[in-house]
């Protein structure tokens, strides 16, 4: 299952991610997370502290790389070069496996806190007025089209702040998406936004009230998200000492039975492979009529594979 953290800017996003995905790690589930935030802080909350620098390559360095790969042997798809972060896969393509035996998975990834981690990459100096985040964002969007994850296997993707994810179809690659919002305004407010777009295309949202200190808190928490709010956590001295730099025994009880409840509404999820299949070749023929095909010279409909079905039936089909 796919999941997705997602709110506004200091509003504890990093953390939850870092913190589920810890947790479904140390029950010995397959996890990968995926820093895809503009900010790169989740190696740091998945080290707990530790000296554990990141170093392996983040995805959108080797965006190239990662085409030619996933194109495979789809004769729809005439270079590498040609595809989009919204391309679909089709008959031929290359499907990953959660932590599989091929090159992305080989070069990319690295145990930070005991949690397999890949990173998008970081928006840098010489990217500023030549490159907007979303085209980093490009290589997770790719590697999530082409990966077909089972059963008991989980991805957790730390998101860009706010609304971003809606600027392309990113936000509906995901199984469930967690907004992680504080009891303000502002917490809120990006909920709204989500609310409406993932309404309009049947993705489900779940609402995380997180530094909740008390029940006026819990109460305008349950007043602005109704309820989308599944579960809360309460503000924590364990995580300040984490961030301070000096933790101390471990996460309040009512916090990780909030994580628990997390995990539960994941599995309770029911794979949607041809919703899965059917968003991204929409998004993809959107982002041809816009800009794509006018950026590269070519129909990118063309990219589309009517009769490619995805899910482990498409896995098998290829292997």
């Amino acid at each position: 299952m796919r999941v997705a953290f997602v709110g506004k800017g200091g509003s504890g996003k990093t953390t939850l991610s870092a913190l589920f995905a810890r947790q479904l790690a140390r029950s010995g589930a397959p996890v990968v997370a995926i820093d895809g935030d503009i900010n790169q802080h989740l190696a740091e909350a998945l080290s707990l502290g530790r000296d554990e620098p990141f170093t392996a390559p983040p995805l959108s360095d080797n965006l190239r790389e990662i085409k030619d790969y996933l194109r495979g042997s789809n004769p729809r798809i005439a270079s590498g070069q040609s595809m989009v972060k919204t391309t679909p896969p089709g008959r031929g393509s290359k499907l990953l496996r959660p932590l599989g035996d091929d090159e992305i998975h080989t070069r990319h990834v690295q145990s930070v806190g005991g949690v397999p981690l890949m990173a998008t990459g970081t928006f840098e100096e010489r990217d500023l007025g030549v490159a907007c985040y979303h085209s980093k964002l490009g290589a997770v969007e790719l590697y999530l089209n082409h990966l077909v994850d089972g059963p008991g296997e989980y991805i957790v993707v730390d998101m860009t702040a706010g609304a971003d994810a809606f600027a392309s179809g990113l936000f509906t690659r995901f199984d469930m998406t967690f907004l992680v919002a504080e009891p303000t305004r502002k917490g809120v407010s990006v909920y709204q936004q989500y609310r409406d777009h993932a309404h309009e295309f049947g993705i489900p949202i779940a609402v995380i009230g997180n530094k909740v200190t008390g029940e006026d808190d819990l109460l305008y928490l349950k007043e602005h998200v109704g309820d989308d709010l599944l579960a809360y956590c309460q503000h924590s001295p364990w995580v300040r000492s984490l961030e301070q730099g000096r933790l101390q025994g471990d996460l309040e009880p009512h916090n990780q039975h909030t994580l628990a409840q997390l995990r539960t509404a994941v599995d309770e999820r029911t794979k949607d492979w041809a919703a899965f299949q059917k968003h991204a070749v929409e998004f993809h023929l959107r982002n041809a009529a816009a800009w794509a095909n006018q950026a590269t010279g070519i129909d990118l409909a063309e990219q589309v594979d009517p009769d490619f079905k995805h899910g482990p039936a498409a896995l098998e089909a290829h292997t």
